[in-house]
């Protein structure tokens, strides 16, 4: 398995995907194991510095965001720790708290079970195979594809381009009818010409996608398909 970074390119999508696993390894738990999982998410969600790859929470503040007391904060954390999803990287003494990372080749170990049932763009992402999975089959394309028009310099057309030159043929069957629409913060959407298209965009080229647009604009962090 490849390591996987929470910083540099591409370092949103795989936050994304990193919490999803989570998600999905802890709905299929039973109702301990479940809450468990949840506490972790809500945690790292509201106070982890992914950047440091830290967290540095006292247990007083975890109580309040669990809703629950200091007895209950210190046995959940110590069961992350031996699941090995959190682990130590300074001891807290004298009034400092314990800083931690996740631990995050097993949570990812742990997890494997479950990406194919999320869907084979997070499968691919996280094997760290950076070919496109077989199951996408490009419409035929009569003639030759166009480059796009860069006259209105946006990220889309940008990441256009760059898909263009990749690979045209799966540009002109797929990615070309592709159309800005708004843009909210870090998230991108793209209008798709149809139900069927834009279905089939999201589950096999999303991630694709969102690589090219962050290699234009670093601050995209989503690419939502609609219609």
């Amino acid at each position: 398995m490849l390591a996987k970074k929470t910083v540099g390119r591409n370092a949103a999508a795989f936050k994304y995907d990193l919490l999803t696993v989570m998600g999905a390894f802890g709905l299929a738990q039973e109702k301990g194991r479940q809450r468990l999982v949840l506490r972790l998410i809500t945690l790292v969600t509201a106070r982890y510095n992914w950047a440091r790859d830290e967290l540095a929470v006292g247990q007083r503040e975890i109580a309040r965001l669990w809703q629950v007391d200091e007895r209950t904060v210190k046995r959940e954390m110590a069961k992350l720790r031996a699941m090995g999803w959190l682990v130590v990287k300074r001891q807290g003494a004298r009034g400092r708290v314990s800083e931690y990372a996740l631990g995050i080749e097993r949570i990812l170990e742990d997890s494997r079970d479950r990406w194919a049932d999320v869907g084979p763009d997070l499968e691919h992402r996280l094997s760290g195979d950076e070919t496109m999975p077989e199951k996408v089959v490009p419409l035929p394309v009569k003639g030759r594809v166009e480059a796009p028009d860069l006259s209105d310099g946006s990220e889309w057309t940008l990441a256009k381009a760059l898909l263009h030159a990749e690979d045209a043929g799966l540009y002109g069957s797929w990615i070309a009818a592709l159309e800005r629409g708004r843009r909210a913060g870090g998230r991108l959407h793209l209008r798709a010409p149809s139900r069927f298209h834009a279905t089939y965009v999201a589950t096999h080229l999303s991630g694709h996608l969102l690589s090219a647009c962050q290699s234009v604009d670093a601050s995209v962090d989503e690419v939502v398909i609609e219609t």
